[in-house]
Protein backbone atom coordinates (compact mmCIF):
# COMPACT_ATOMS: atom_id res chain seq x y z
CA UNK A 1 0.00 0.00 0.00
CA UNK A 2 2.79 2.32 0.85
CA UNK A 3 4.64 1.57 -2.45
CA UNK A 4 1.42 2.55 -4.22
CA UNK A 5 0.60 5.81 -2.47
CA UNK A 6 4.32 6.82 -2.95
CA UNK A 7 3.81 6.09 -6.87
CA UNK A 8 0.86 8.32 -6.66
CA UNK A 9 2.54 10.92 -5.02
CA UNK A 10 4.81 11.07 -8.08
CA UNK A 11 2.19 11.39 -10.16
CA UNK A 12 0.90 14.44 -8.54
CA UNK A 13 4.78 15.50 -8.45
CA UNK A 14 4.98 14.60 -12.07
CA UNK A 15 1.66 16.83 -13.25
CA UNK A 16 2.63 19.29 -11.32
CA UNK A 17 5.89 19.91 -13.45
CA UNK A 18 8.55 17.75 -11.07
CA UNK A 19 10.59 15.12 -12.11
CA UNK A 20 11.67 12.29 -9.76
CA UNK A 21 15.49 12.66 -8.70
CA UNK A 22 17.37 9.52 -6.95
CA UNK A 23 19.80 12.08 -5.42
CA UNK A 24 18.72 13.74 -2.61
CA UNK A 25 21.41 16.65 -2.76
CA UNK A 26 19.71 17.75 -5.93
CA UNK A 27 16.26 17.20 -5.14
CA UNK A 28 13.92 20.37 -4.08
CA UNK A 29 11.58 18.44 -2.37
CA UNK A 30 12.19 15.31 0.20
CA UNK A 31 9.10 13.01 0.69
CA UNK A 32 9.45 10.12 3.53
CA UNK A 33 6.06 8.19 3.08
CA UNK A 34 6.11 5.83 6.39
CA UNK A 35 4.37 2.89 7.73
CA UNK A 36 3.48 2.40 11.51
CA UNK A 37 2.70 -1.39 11.65
CA UNK A 38 6.68 -2.41 12.30
CA UNK A 39 7.82 -1.83 15.18
CA UNK A 40 9.91 1.37 16.30
CA UNK A 41 8.88 2.92 13.31
CA UNK A 42 9.10 6.58 14.46
CA UNK A 43 12.29 6.11 15.76
CA UNK A 44 13.37 4.70 12.41
CA UNK A 45 11.63 7.88 10.79
CA UNK A 46 13.98 10.30 12.75
CA UNK A 47 16.92 8.70 11.70
CA UNK A 48 16.06 9.34 8.79
CA UNK A 49 15.15 12.73 8.98
CA UNK A 50 18.46 13.49 10.48
CA UNK A 51 20.07 12.26 7.50
CA UNK A 52 17.74 14.91 5.98
CA UNK A 53 18.52 17.66 7.67
CA UNK A 54 22.12 17.86 6.74
CA UNK A 55 21.59 17.94 3.26
CA UNK A 56 19.03 20.28 4.19
CA UNK A 57 21.32 22.70 5.89
CA UNK A 58 23.61 22.23 3.15
CA UNK A 59 21.33 23.10 0.02
CA UNK A 60 20.69 26.46 2.14
CA UNK A 61 24.13 26.93 2.44
CA UNK A 62 23.80 26.71 -1.88
CA UNK A 63 21.00 29.17 -1.46
CA UNK A 64 18.61 26.23 -2.38
CA UNK A 65 15.48 26.17 -0.74
CA UNK A 66 14.18 22.44 0.28
CA UNK A 67 10.87 21.46 1.67
CA UNK A 68 10.71 17.86 3.78
CA UNK A 69 7.72 15.86 4.38
CA UNK A 70 6.52 13.08 6.00
CA UNK A 71 3.94 11.35 4.85
CA UNK A 72 1.70 8.30 5.87
CA UNK A 73 0.83 6.32 8.94
CA UNK A 74 3.45 7.59 11.37
CA UNK A 75 2.58 11.27 10.32
CA UNK A 76 -0.68 10.19 11.13
CA UNK A 77 -0.27 8.52 14.33
CA UNK A 78 2.59 11.13 15.53
CA UNK A 79 1.22 14.31 13.99
CA UNK A 80 2.45 17.12 15.98
CA UNK A 81 5.53 15.29 17.87
CA UNK A 82 7.07 15.14 14.38
CA UNK A 83 7.54 19.11 14.14
CA UNK A 84 8.67 18.77 17.97
CA UNK A 85 11.47 16.85 17.34
CA UNK A 86 12.31 17.86 14.10
CA UNK A 87 11.63 21.14 13.23
CA UNK A 88 13.03 21.56 10.01
CA UNK A 89 10.36 19.33 9.13
CA UNK A 90 8.11 21.33 6.51
CA UNK A 91 5.06 19.39 6.08
CA UNK A 92 3.25 17.04 7.47
CA UNK A 93 0.32 14.83 6.43
CA UNK A 94 -1.55 11.35 6.41
CA UNK A 95 -1.96 8.75 3.82
CA UNK A 96 -6.06 10.36 3.12
CA UNK A 97 -4.78 13.87 2.41
CA UNK A 98 -1.73 13.29 0.12
CA UNK A 99 -3.96 14.09 -2.94
CA UNK A 100 -3.17 17.50 -1.53
CA UNK A 101 0.36 17.62 -1.55
CA UNK A 102 1.02 20.27 -4.13
CA UNK A 103 -0.76 22.87 -2.80
CA UNK A 104 0.94 22.38 0.85
CA UNK A 105 4.44 22.69 -1.08
CA UNK A 106 3.31 25.40 -2.59
CA UNK A 107 2.07 26.66 0.68
CA UNK A 108 5.49 26.04 2.07
CA UNK A 109 7.17 27.78 -1.02
CA UNK A 110 5.21 31.02 -0.25
CA UNK A 111 5.96 30.90 3.25
CA UNK A 112 10.12 30.37 2.28
CA UNK A 113 9.68 33.56 0.03
CA UNK A 114 8.43 35.72 2.81
CA UNK A 115 10.97 34.32 5.36
CA UNK A 116 8.23 32.46 7.03
CA UNK A 117 8.53 29.22 8.91
CA UNK A 118 4.61 27.59 9.76
CA UNK A 119 4.65 24.31 9.98
CA UNK A 120 1.90 22.72 8.39
CA UNK A 121 0.42 19.59 8.91
CA UNK A 122 -2.59 17.81 7.90
CA UNK A 123 -3.96 14.94 9.19
CA UNK A 124 -7.87 14.78 8.51
CA UNK A 125 -10.16 11.90 7.47
CA UNK A 126 -11.56 14.28 4.92
CA UNK A 127 -15.14 13.24 3.23
CA UNK A 128 -14.48 13.17 -0.18
CA UNK A 129 -12.26 10.71 -1.28
CA UNK A 130 -8.48 11.38 -2.24
CA UNK A 131 -8.98 9.14 -5.22
CA UNK A 132 -11.22 11.44 -7.15
CA UNK A 133 -8.43 14.53 -7.01
CA UNK A 134 -5.69 12.04 -8.04
CA UNK A 135 -3.94 12.45 -11.78
CA UNK A 136 -4.26 8.89 -14.07
CA UNK A 137 -0.19 9.19 -15.03
CA UNK A 138 1.28 5.97 -13.50
CA UNK A 139 4.93 4.52 -14.24
CA UNK A 140 5.52 1.64 -16.35
CA UNK A 141 5.43 -1.79 -14.49
CA UNK A 142 4.50 -5.11 -15.92
CA UNK A 143 3.28 -6.19 -12.41
CA UNK A 144 1.13 -3.16 -11.15
CA UNK A 145 -0.61 -2.24 -7.81
CA UNK A 146 -3.92 -1.18 -7.84
CA UNK A 147 -5.35 0.25 -4.30
CA UNK A 148 -9.22 -1.20 -4.10
CA UNK A 149 -10.07 -0.80 -0.33
CA UNK A 150 -8.65 1.54 2.47
CA UNK A 151 -9.24 1.60 6.04
CA UNK A 152 -10.07 -1.26 8.47
CA UNK A 153 -13.41 -1.82 10.98
CA UNK A 154 -12.25 -4.61 12.99
CA UNK A 155 -10.35 -3.16 15.74
CA UNK A 156 -8.12 -6.32 16.19
CA UNK A 157 -6.22 -5.43 19.20
CA UNK A 158 -2.92 -5.31 18.78
CA UNK A 159 -3.39 -3.01 15.30
CA UNK A 160 -3.19 0.82 14.96
CA UNK A 161 -4.78 0.66 11.00
CA UNK A 162 -8.10 1.76 12.42
CA UNK A 163 -6.45 4.66 14.10
CA UNK A 164 -4.27 5.83 10.81
CA UNK A 165 -5.73 4.81 8.15
CA UNK A 166 -9.57 5.10 9.81
CA UNK A 167 -12.59 3.26 8.42
CA UNK A 168 -13.32 0.57 5.62
CA UNK A 169 -13.72 2.50 2.20
CA UNK A 170 -14.03 1.18 -1.16
CA UNK A 171 -13.56 2.87 -4.50
CA UNK A 172 -16.18 2.23 -7.21
CA UNK A 173 -15.98 -0.51 -9.73
CA UNK A 174 -15.65 2.10 -12.62
CA UNK A 175 -12.93 4.04 -10.91
CA UNK A 176 -11.27 1.15 -10.44
CA UNK A 177 -11.72 -0.31 -14.31
CA UNK A 178 -10.09 3.03 -15.28
CA UNK A 179 -6.80 2.74 -13.33
CA UNK A 180 -6.59 -1.07 -14.05
CA UNK A 181 -7.22 -0.53 -18.28
CA UNK A 182 -4.69 2.29 -17.50
CA UNK A 183 -1.85 0.40 -15.80
CA UNK A 184 -2.68 -2.29 -18.76
CA UNK A 185 -1.78 0.55 -21.42
CA UNK A 186 1.29 1.08 -20.03
CA UNK A 187 2.42 -2.51 -20.31
CA UNK A 188 0.95 -4.55 -16.86
CA UNK A 189 0.09 -8.05 -17.22
CA UNK A 190 -0.27 -8.53 -13.54
CA UNK A 191 -2.15 -6.26 -11.11
CA UNK A 192 -2.29 -6.75 -7.09
CA UNK A 193 -5.23 -5.34 -6.09
CA UNK A 194 -4.67 -4.02 -2.36
CA UNK A 195 -6.53 -3.11 0.89
CA UNK A 196 -5.32 -3.25 4.25
CA UNK A 197 -8.62 -5.35 4.49
CA UNK A 198 -9.20 -6.34 0.64
CA UNK A 199 -11.77 -8.63 0.60
CA UNK A 200 -14.21 -6.38 2.63
CA UNK A 201 -14.33 -4.62 -0.53
CA UNK A 202 -17.69 -3.55 -0.73
CA UNK A 203 -17.73 -1.75 -4.01
CA UNK A 204 -20.56 0.38 -5.86
CA UNK A 205 -21.40 -0.74 -9.61
CA UNK A 206 -24.11 0.45 -12.23
CA UNK A 207 -26.63 -2.11 -13.44
CA UNK A 208 -28.94 -0.94 -15.96
CA UNK A 209 -30.81 1.65 -13.84
CA UNK A 210 -29.59 0.66 -10.70
CA UNK A 211 -26.84 0.99 -8.39
CA UNK A 212 -25.36 -2.00 -6.53
CA UNK A 213 -22.84 -3.18 -3.89
CA UNK A 214 -20.57 -5.71 -4.78
CA UNK A 215 -18.23 -7.90 -3.29
CA UNK A 216 -14.43 -8.74 -4.49
CA UNK A 217 -15.65 -11.37 -6.12
CA UNK A 218 -17.20 -9.68 -8.20
CA UNK A 219 -14.38 -7.28 -8.56
CA UNK A 220 -12.26 -9.85 -9.86
CA UNK A 221 -14.38 -11.44 -12.11
CA UNK A 222 -14.49 -7.76 -14.19
CA UNK A 223 -11.09 -7.49 -14.08
CA UNK A 224 -10.37 -10.39 -15.51
CA UNK A 225 -12.69 -9.89 -18.52
CA UNK A 226 -10.71 -6.59 -19.35
CA UNK A 227 -8.17 -7.43 -22.64
CA UNK A 228 -4.82 -7.54 -21.20
CA UNK A 229 -4.64 -8.92 -18.14
CA UNK A 230 -2.90 -11.82 -16.95
CA UNK A 231 -2.54 -12.32 -13.56
CA UNK A 232 -4.43 -11.24 -10.40
CA UNK A 233 -3.76 -11.02 -6.94
CA UNK A 234 -4.97 -9.49 -4.49
CA UNK A 235 -3.60 -9.00 -0.65
CA UNK A 236 -4.21 -8.47 2.46
CA UNK A 237 -7.09 -10.60 3.45
CA UNK A 238 -8.93 -11.15 6.92
CA UNK A 239 -10.13 -14.53 7.30
CA UNK A 240 -13.65 -13.75 8.36
CA UNK A 241 -14.58 -12.10 4.88
CA UNK A 242 -13.71 -14.74 2.82
CA UNK A 243 -16.96 -15.22 1.41
CA UNK A 244 -18.40 -18.39 -0.54
CA UNK A 245 -18.14 -15.74 -3.94
CA UNK A 246 -15.00 -14.70 -3.68
CA UNK A 247 -13.76 -18.58 -2.70
CA UNK A 248 -15.66 -19.51 -5.95
CA UNK A 249 -13.82 -17.00 -8.25
CA UNK A 250 -10.44 -18.93 -7.44
CA UNK A 251 -11.73 -21.97 -9.47
CA UNK A 252 -13.67 -19.88 -12.11
CA UNK A 253 -10.95 -17.03 -12.80
CA UNK A 254 -8.04 -18.43 -15.02
CA UNK A 255 -5.88 -15.72 -14.41
CA UNK A 256 -6.20 -15.54 -10.62
CA UNK A 257 -2.98 -17.05 -9.05
CA UNK A 258 -2.93 -20.22 -6.97
CA UNK A 259 -1.23 -18.37 -4.26
CA UNK A 260 -3.11 -16.50 -1.31
CA UNK A 261 -2.13 -14.23 1.90
CA UNK A 262 -4.40 -14.90 4.66
CA UNK A 263 -3.00 -14.13 8.15
CA UNK A 264 -4.24 -15.94 11.12
CA UNK A 265 -1.74 -14.54 13.84
CA UNK A 266 -2.10 -17.67 16.40
CA UNK A 267 -3.25 -21.18 16.16
CA UNK A 268 -4.63 -20.74 19.24
CA UNK A 269 -8.72 -19.34 19.42
CA UNK A 270 -7.89 -18.23 23.03
CA UNK A 271 -5.19 -15.46 21.81
CA UNK A 272 -7.74 -15.21 18.62
CA UNK A 273 -10.30 -14.17 20.95
CA UNK A 274 -8.37 -11.57 22.94
CA UNK A 275 -6.85 -10.47 19.68
CA UNK A 276 -10.25 -9.74 18.48
CA UNK A 277 -9.61 -11.50 15.30
CA UNK A 278 -13.26 -13.30 15.27
CA UNK A 279 -12.81 -16.46 13.47
CA UNK A 280 -11.60 -19.80 14.91
CA UNK A 281 -8.89 -22.22 13.88
CA UNK A 282 -11.77 -24.49 12.62
CA UNK A 283 -12.87 -21.88 10.39
CA UNK A 284 -9.23 -21.27 8.64
CA UNK A 285 -9.11 -24.62 8.48
CA UNK A 286 -12.28 -24.74 6.56
CA UNK A 287 -11.19 -21.97 4.36
CA UNK A 288 -8.31 -23.74 3.17
CA UNK A 289 -10.44 -26.98 2.67
CA UNK A 290 -12.78 -24.82 0.48
CA UNK A 291 -10.46 -23.27 -1.24
CA UNK A 292 -8.45 -26.22 -2.18
CA UNK A 293 -12.06 -27.61 -3.96
CA UNK A 294 -11.37 -24.34 -6.20
CA UNK A 295 -8.18 -25.58 -6.89
CA UNK A 296 -5.98 -28.13 -6.00
CA UNK A 297 -2.67 -26.43 -6.45
CA UNK A 298 -3.91 -23.48 -4.04
CA UNK A 299 -1.00 -22.23 -1.61
CA UNK A 300 -1.41 -20.39 1.39
CA UNK A 301 1.07 -17.46 3.15
CA UNK A 302 0.27 -16.42 6.68
CA UNK A 303 1.32 -13.45 8.98
CA UNK A 304 2.10 -14.76 12.66
CA UNK A 305 2.27 -12.71 16.15
CA UNK A 306 4.11 -14.72 18.55
CA UNK A 307 4.11 -13.58 22.62
CA UNK A 308 0.64 -11.89 22.57
CA UNK A 309 -0.07 -11.03 26.05
CA UNK A 310 -1.51 -14.10 27.71
CA UNK A 311 -0.11 -16.52 25.39
CA UNK A 312 0.80 -19.93 27.01
CA UNK A 313 3.53 -22.44 25.80
CA UNK A 314 0.20 -24.77 25.11
CA UNK A 315 -1.26 -21.44 22.96
CA UNK A 316 2.24 -21.15 21.17
CA UNK A 317 2.39 -25.08 20.46
CA UNK A 318 -1.44 -24.91 18.71
CA UNK A 319 0.45 -22.01 16.17
CA UNK A 320 2.82 -24.71 15.36
CA UNK A 321 0.76 -27.52 15.09
CA UNK A 322 -1.25 -24.78 12.42
CA UNK A 323 2.18 -24.54 10.31
CA UNK A 324 2.76 -28.11 10.08
CA UNK A 325 -0.60 -28.48 9.54
CA UNK A 326 -0.79 -26.10 6.27
CA UNK A 327 2.78 -25.53 5.32
CA UNK A 328 2.53 -22.38 4.29
CA UNK A 329 5.18 -21.98 1.50
CA UNK A 330 6.04 -18.23 2.78
CA UNK A 331 5.40 -16.31 6.16
CA UNK A 332 5.69 -12.85 7.79
CA UNK A 333 6.56 -13.30 12.23
CA UNK A 334 6.70 -11.22 14.13
CA UNK A 335 7.20 -10.51 18.19
CA UNK A 336 4.45 -8.69 19.81
CA UNK A 337 4.87 -5.32 20.13
CA UNK A 338 3.34 -2.95 22.38
CA UNK A 339 1.52 -0.39 20.11
CA UNK A 340 0.34 3.34 22.16
CA UNK A 341 -3.43 3.82 22.22
CA UNK A 342 -4.24 -0.16 20.78
CA UNK A 343 -5.93 -2.06 23.82
CA UNK A 344 -3.58 -4.75 23.59
CA UNK A 345 -0.71 -2.18 24.98
CA UNK A 346 -2.15 -2.88 28.64
CA UNK A 347 -3.50 -6.28 28.67
CA UNK A 348 -2.52 -8.28 31.86
CA UNK A 349 0.01 -10.94 31.30
CA UNK A 350 2.83 -9.37 29.08
CA UNK A 351 5.08 -11.87 27.65
CA UNK A 352 8.77 -11.46 28.78
CA UNK A 353 10.70 -10.23 25.69
CA UNK A 354 13.23 -13.40 26.20
CA UNK A 355 10.60 -15.72 25.80
CA UNK A 356 9.30 -13.96 22.60
CA UNK A 357 12.81 -14.50 21.52
CA UNK A 358 12.84 -17.76 21.84
CA UNK A 359 9.60 -18.30 20.27
CA UNK A 360 10.06 -16.31 17.52
CA UNK A 361 12.90 -18.36 16.79
CA UNK A 362 11.44 -21.79 17.06
CA UNK A 363 8.57 -20.71 14.98
CA UNK A 364 10.90 -19.37 12.19
CA UNK A 365 13.06 -22.03 11.95
CA UNK A 366 9.28 -23.94 11.79
CA UNK A 367 8.26 -21.65 8.49
CA UNK A 368 11.29 -21.44 6.93
CA UNK A 369 11.50 -25.37 7.19
CA UNK A 370 8.06 -25.73 4.95
CA UNK A 371 9.39 -22.63 2.72
CA UNK A 372 12.70 -24.41 1.70
CA UNK A 373 10.65 -27.75 1.31
CA UNK A 374 8.20 -25.98 -0.98
CA UNK A 375 10.99 -24.53 -3.11
CA UNK A 376 12.78 -27.78 -3.34
CA UNK A 377 9.64 -29.45 -4.53
CA UNK A 378 9.50 -27.07 -7.47
CA UNK A 379 12.78 -27.94 -8.73
CA UNK A 380 12.77 -29.83 -12.06
CA UNK A 381 9.20 -28.27 -12.54
CA UNK A 382 7.76 -25.71 -15.31
CA UNK A 383 6.28 -22.51 -14.03
CA UNK A 384 5.26 -19.32 -15.81
CA UNK A 385 7.20 -16.39 -14.70
CA UNK A 386 6.22 -12.96 -15.44
CA UNK A 387 9.98 -11.39 -15.59
CA UNK A 388 9.44 -7.46 -13.99
CA UNK A 389 13.17 -6.64 -12.84
CA UNK A 390 16.53 -6.77 -14.03
CA UNK A 391 18.60 -9.21 -12.12
CA UNK A 392 22.70 -7.80 -10.31
CA UNK A 393 23.82 -9.60 -13.23
CA UNK A 394 23.69 -7.71 -16.64
CA UNK A 395 22.70 -10.82 -18.11
CA UNK A 396 20.23 -11.46 -15.41
CA UNK A 397 15.71 -10.92 -14.95
CA UNK A 398 14.23 -11.81 -12.10
CA UNK A 399 9.99 -12.85 -11.50
CA UNK A 400 7.36 -14.52 -9.77
CA UNK A 401 6.32 -17.79 -10.14
CA UNK A 402 2.06 -18.38 -9.87
CA UNK A 403 3.10 -19.00 -6.45
CA UNK A 404 5.19 -15.37 -5.90
CA UNK A 405 8.29 -17.69 -5.52
CA UNK A 406 11.46 -15.17 -7.02
CA UNK A 407 12.93 -17.08 -9.86
CA UNK A 408 15.98 -15.96 -11.24
CA UNK A 409 16.89 -16.38 -14.96
CA UNK A 410 20.10 -16.09 -16.97
CA UNK A 411 18.53 -14.37 -20.61
CA UNK A 412 18.62 -11.48 -22.66
CA UNK A 413 16.91 -8.12 -21.77
CA UNK A 414 14.88 -9.29 -24.50
CA UNK A 415 12.64 -11.41 -22.49
CA UNK A 416 12.38 -8.13 -19.79
CA UNK A 417 8.10 -7.88 -19.74
CA UNK A 418 7.67 -11.19 -20.78
CA UNK A 419 5.93 -14.41 -19.73
CA UNK A 420 8.01 -17.28 -20.39
CA UNK A 421 7.89 -20.85 -19.14
CA UNK A 422 10.98 -21.58 -17.16
CA UNK A 423 12.59 -24.99 -16.12
CA UNK A 424 13.25 -24.47 -12.37
CA UNK A 425 16.78 -26.27 -11.87
CA UNK A 426 17.51 -25.29 -8.43
CA UNK A 427 16.12 -23.77 -5.22
CA UNK A 428 16.84 -22.03 -1.63
CA UNK A 429 14.90 -21.53 0.86
CA UNK A 430 13.87 -17.81 -0.72
CA UNK A 431 14.22 -17.99 -4.02
CA UNK A 432 14.89 -20.12 -7.19
CA UNK A 433 17.17 -20.33 -10.49
CA UNK A 434 15.65 -21.47 -13.90
CA UNK A 435 16.10 -21.71 -17.33
CA UNK A 436 13.75 -20.44 -19.87
CA UNK A 437 12.10 -23.48 -22.19
CA UNK A 438 10.67 -21.44 -24.35
CA UNK A 439 11.76 -17.97 -25.39
CA UNK A 440 9.99 -14.92 -26.51
CA UNK A 441 6.16 -13.67 -25.38
CA UNK A 442 3.69 -16.49 -23.57
CA UNK A 443 0.93 -13.46 -23.00
CA UNK A 444 -1.19 -15.55 -25.61
CA UNK A 445 -0.79 -18.76 -24.27
CA UNK A 446 -4.01 -19.57 -21.71
CA UNK A 447 -3.50 -20.21 -18.15
CA UNK A 448 -5.09 -23.35 -17.61
CA UNK A 449 -1.98 -24.71 -20.72
CA UNK A 450 0.24 -22.87 -17.90
CA UNK A 451 -0.91 -24.57 -14.71
CA UNK A 452 -1.17 -27.43 -16.74
CA UNK A 453 2.91 -27.98 -17.35
CA UNK A 454 3.52 -26.64 -13.64
CA UNK A 455 1.81 -29.73 -12.37
CA UNK A 456 3.66 -31.94 -14.78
Amino acid sequence: MNMYDSDRMGDLLLNAGYSVSDEPLSSDVLIVNTCHIRERASEKLFSELGRLRNIKINRQNQKKPTTIVVAGCVAQATGEEIFRRASYVDIVLGPQTYHRLIDLIEQNKKQLEKNEKTAILDIEFPQESKFEHLPNIGTKNFSAFLSVQEGCDKFCTFCVVPYTRGAEYSRPVADILSEAQSAISRGAKEITLLGQNVNAYHGQTNSGQKTKEVGLGYLLRALADLNGVERLRYITSHPVDMDEDLILAHGEIPALMPFLHLPVQSGSDDVLNRMNRRHKISDYYKIIEKLLEQRSDMKISSDFIVGFPGESTKDFNATIKLINDVKFIQSYSFKYSQRPGTPAATMNGQVVEGEKNSRLSILQEVLVKHQEDFNQQSVNKILPVLLDRKGKKPDQLVGRSPFMQPVHVNTNQSDFGKIVNVKLVSATSTSLKGDITHTGSRDNMHYEEKVERALL
